[in-house]
């Protein structure tokens, strides 16, 4: 049976060693229905695609998940030209991660600068001014892990006018 899941986190320190431990429990809808219908195989799989990137100043993105699939919930990756951003600094209400996958990255987090290299895992909180760009001679490609208010008006236009990923 196919079910839907809403993911509960327990978070505990012990020692040095941080651990986070993931629960599964349906979604329950109201009327006590389990909503599964929207999700198959089919479209819980997006490949990465060349045909499906959205062109942007300083490279392209993709959508793994778009604001409309998972009720805000996104998986995005960037790729970015070599000593370029695919935009200046800036904050909004949406906390967010960015792992890097390829190149060398400066990450700015409130008025400070920092190069990080693949594997690191960046975490941007609400309303804190960020940023991200390239600090290397070849691509810079990291995936952008975010779920987008749907209450705000600025974040309702966007998603309406986004196209689903799928």
């Amino acid at each position: 049976m196919q079910k839907m899941i809403r993911l509960i986190g327990y978070h505990m320190l012990v020692g040095s060693i941080y651990f986070c431990i993931a629960v599964s429990q349906p979604k329950i809808e109201a009327g006590g229905a389990v909503d599964t219908m929207q999700y198959t195989i089919e479209n819980c799989i997006n490949k990465f695609s060349l045909d499906k990137i959205e062109k942007t100043e300083a490279g392209y993105q993709y959508w793994f998940a778009d604001p409309n699939f998972a009720d805000g919930k996104t998986l995005k990756m960037s790729v970015v030209a070599p000593h370029q951003a695919t935009h200046p600094p800036h904050v909004h209400s949406e906390d967010e991660f960015f792992f890097i996958l390829e190149g060398k990255a400066e990450f700015y987090l409130k008025g400070k600068w920092i190069q990080v290299e693949p594997y690191t895992s960046l975490y941007c909180p609400s309303n804190v001014e960020h940023g991200i760009r390239n600090a290397g001679d070849t691509e810079l490609k990291y995936l952008v892990i975010k779920k987008y208010d749907k209450t705000n008006p600025v974040r309702v236009e966007y998603i309406k006018n986004q196209g689903s990923a799928q």
